[in-house]
Order: C-alpha cells, then sequence, then structure tokens
C-alpha cells in the first residue's frame, strides 16, 4: 500500500445479495476507505483478488457455487487482507470452529448495522497494525543489510588495508560524518574500491 499508511485502501465485498451489499456500503461508507469493490460468487471474487490486492474482505456465506470458508482460508493463507464472514446462525458454531485458526472474523446473521460497523472497525485496526509491523520488519531488513554491508567492508580493510577492526570501523564512520553520508554508503564505495 502507498500513500497515507493511516487509510485502509481497498475492501472487497463477496455476496449474491444486493441487500447485504447495499448494508455494507452504508457501513463503509462512513470509513476512510479508497475503494469498495463487489463480487457475486467466489470465482468472480478469486479473479478479482488476482488482479489485485485486497485489506479486507468480507464473504457473505453461502455463496452461489460453495459456502465460502474455502475462499475465506485461501485469502488468508495466500495474503495480507484481512477476512470477515457473515454466516447463518444456524452453522455460526461450525464455521467459527473451522476457520477461526485462519484469524477470520465471523458474524452470525441476522446482524445489526451496528455490529456490521464495529466488526468493519475491527478489521481496519488489525490492518493498521499490521501495516505498522510491516514497516518494523522492512525497517529491521535495512538494518540488517547495512550492517552486513559495513561489516564486509570492515573485513576488507582488514585483510587489504592492515588495519585493526577497530580502525576500519572508526575510518567508515568518520568518513560517513565528513561527506554527510551513511555508513552504508560509505561503505559500499569502500567495497566497489577493494573488491
Amino acid at each position: 500500500m502507498s500513500g497515507n499508511t493511516d487509510r485502509i485502501n481497498s475492501i472487497l465485498i463477496v455476496s449474491g445479495s444486493e441487500q447485504f451489499l447495499a448494508l455494507f456500503q452504508k457501513v463503509l461508507s462512513r470509513k476512510d476507505i479508497l475503494t469498495v469493490d463487489a463480487a457475486k460468487s467466489a470465482a468472480s471474487a478469486r479473479r478479482r483478488l488476482l488482479e489485485r490486492q485486497y485489506d479486507i474482505v468480507v464473504i457473505n456465506a453461502p455463496l452461489q457455487e460453495e459456502f465460502g470458508h474455502d475462499l475465506a482460508m485461501d485469502i488468508t493463507e495466500k495474503g495480507n487482507a484481512s477476512v470477515l464472514m457473515t454466516v447463518p446462525s444456524e452453522v455460526y458454531d461450525n464455521v467459527l470452529d473451522h476457520v477461526t485458526d485462519y484469524g477470520i472474523l465471523v458474524l452470525s446473521k441476522p446482524f445489526s448495522g451496528s455490529m456490521a460497523d464495529k466488526a468493519v472497525r475491527f478489521l481496519i485496526a488489525e490492518q493498521k497494525r499490521m501495516l505498522r509491523l510491516q514497516k518494523r520488519v522492512v525497517t529491521l531488513e535495512e538494518k540488517m543489510e547495512e550492517l552486513r554491508i559495513v561489516s564486509k567492508a570492515k573485513l576488507l580493510l582488514v585483510q587489504k588495508k592492515a588495519m585493526t577492526e577497530e580502525e576500519a570501523h572508526r575510518l567508515i564512520g568518520k568518513q560517513a560524518m565528513d561527506h554527510g553520508v551513511s555508513r552504508r554508503r560509505i561503505a559500499e564505495q569502500i567495497l566497489e574500491d577493494l573488491e
């Protein structure tokens, strides 16, 4: 996702019911969401999911050609979308037991607009938390890569310039400060020069 990470960009609603779509579009109209798409079947939803990434997928089970829990589990296994399933009350416990380990939120039908609103708010909060965690992972990966490059440059300075590790460490730090660039950039230049 690009841009503002405080905004959920896209939601896919999978339902054959126009009434259900209308209810969720009303709930979602109050949220900061850029795209709300609809699919009437699991096959159509799978095609849409191949075309683009969604932050949240709402599945109104049962669907035309399948119940919907397989679609929900596929979505959570293959991507980062949060999934909400709405199911008839008579199968609620069975579905909940089947999909809970996949992190799928399940609502029993019938439900109120306020319950749908709370469920969507929960999924939006979950997505924001996941985005923050993804940013931390990227930052840590970048730091690890910088450490790897700087360590490799220090090793080359020790081997080819007969420096101690401490001298190599100070040289890289001083040059980075003198030139106003990162230690990684200096290390990359040392690698270019000495390899």
